[in-house]
């Protein structure tokens, strides 16, 4: 016991010999990091496109379209989706590689055991156990930057999960608006396609009493033959749409989804917070940072791997045999020892290795910026179309009537014989651009309001559970 007690003496001390050692460079803060990745990008202090107040931002921002069907789908996708299990998995899989680099930092411990059966003469053989203990002295730090590596590997992890969770249900959300924009469309479609049969209809009956002409009657015919086709077309992009929402939802796609009749209400306006706090808060954001942690350590790795390693062994064994004669010495034995591994030459591959992990860390730095400057041009983006789709709104809910009013009264010309059928079709044509447009617009601004939510990196439920992967 004494020797035992002795190895753990032994590797407590090493232990602290290895914690004496040269300490980590950090890597850059993310104050630091800005600096150095966009030193062109000048961030102003409001959102140049407008928006609503500076308050920071809030969430969820799910329920603030108030529709339970919506919340229902993003809940489904989340449990059933298998993109989103496979990021769940890698955040399973990059803590599994932190415990594995956390472990080199610690002393291995193994044993062996040998025993002998019976035998012919009835007397044993070689009985031992040998305990032996290793750690390797952490002194340049090389265990502690790949710890450091795997470290920021799972914070990365955690980000990405947590940016592929805010994309699936914004996703789920875009696609379920189309959906029901799909399924809008149709019944315009539907409507159009009564009013022009209605004109085929009054056209024949204007040409049996002598009013109307054979070519108003093939008109309107072929007015409602193309409306046909049109409705044709719109129930095929709604079959699609649907599909396309049950197969984010885990679902077989066979069309089946029952979808709302309307629209959402669109929700008031939401706080943009303030542009220099987007980067902090935006979860692809801090993945591409923790990136360039990792490509930071990964360089302090390989200049480290460069410098002579150095462990500490110990050995505790006890042997007896019954047949052959043991040289006279204490049984238990114990003895400790030390191992230098220096690199001395490879061809200069270590200092390569360097050098290739200085030019990922130059990536990791280049990407971030990309991201950063991704995120703020979608913000940008997201608010200027949410004031331009506004003010199109109104302008197309102004035309629509008009567009009513104006073919009420091309048909009341036409039935009284003051104008003829082109006129007619004419004001339906204008009439069904104009709803199919401002039906467009109106699914817009939701999709927009999603963007806008999901590029502030605000949150669209509760903060979600530590992720784990179905099995």
């Amino acid at each position: 016991m004494s020797a035992v007690r002795f190895l753990c003496r032994l590797a407590a001390g090493a232990l602290a010999a290895a914690a004496a050692g040269c300490a980590l460079q950090a890597p850059p803060t993310s104050t630091e990091l800005q600096k150095e990745a966009l030193p062109h990008t000048a961030v102003p202090p409001a959102w140049k496109a407008g928006g609503a107040a500076v308050e920071p931002v809030a969430g969820p921002w799910l329920a603030s379209f108030k529709d339970p069907a919506l919340s229902a789908l993003v809940d489904e996708a989340l449990t059933h989706n298998a993109d989103l299990q496979g990021a769940a998995a890698r955040v399973e899989q990059a803590g599994g590689y932190l415990k594995v680099a956390s472990a080199s930092l610690l002393p291995s411990l193994g044993v062996a055991a040998t025993g002998s059966g019976a035998s012919s003469n009835a007397s044993g053989g070689l009985n031992g156990i040998w305990l032996n203990a290793s750690l390797e002295l952490d002194i340049w730090g090389r265990i502690r930057y790949g710890q450091a590596v795997a470290q920021a590997q799972s914070e990365a992890a955690q980000a990405g999960y947590a940016y592929a969770r805010q994309s699936l249900a914004a996703t789920v959300a875009k696609s379920w608006f189309l959906a029901i924009e799909a399924g809008l469309q149709r019944t315009i479609v539907q409507d159009m396609l009564a009013s022009s049969e209605t004109m085929l209809r009054l056209a024949q009956d204007r040409l049996r009493v002598g009013n109307g002409t054979e070519l108003d009657v093939a008109a309107a015919r072929a007015s409602v033959g193309s409306y046909r086709d049109s409705l044709r077309q719109v129930e095929q992009a709604r079959e699609q749409a649907v599909r396309a929402l049950e197969l984010l939802l885990g679902r077989y796609p066979a069309a089946e989804l029952a979808v709302a009749p309307s629209l959402p209400a669109m929700p008031p306006p939401v706080p943009v917070g303030l542009p220099s706090a987007l980067l902090e808060r935006r979860p692809d954001v801090i993945a591409a940072e923790r990136q360039v942690a990792i490509a930071f350590n990964r360089v302090g790795e390989a200049k480290a791997a460069q410098l002579p390693r150095i462990s500490l062994t110990a050995g505790l064994s006890a042997i007896s045999s019954d047949v052959i004669v043991l040289k006279d010495r204490d049984n238990p034995a114990w003895g400790v020892g030390g191992n230098l591994l220096a690199p001395l030459y490879q061809g200069g591959a270590l200092k390569a290795q360097v050098e290739i992990r200085s030019a990922e860390q130059k990536q990791a730095v280049a990407a971030y910026a990309s991201a950063g400057q991704r995120a703020f041009g979608e913000v940008e983006n997201a608010l200027a179309a949410e004031n331009w789709l506004r003010e199109r709104e109104a302008i197309l809910e102004a035309a629509v009537r008009d567009n009513e009013r104006a073919l009420e009264l091309a048909k009341v010309q036409y039935r009284v014989g003051s104008t003829d059928l082109r006129a007619v079709e004419q004001r339906q044509l204008a009439l069904y651009s104009t709803r199919m447009t401002l039906l467009g617009v109106q699914a817009e601004r939701r999709a927009q309001r999603v963007n806008l939510h999901l590029a502030l990196g605000g949150a669209f439920a509760e903060p979600a559970a530590v992720p784990v992967a179905s099995r």
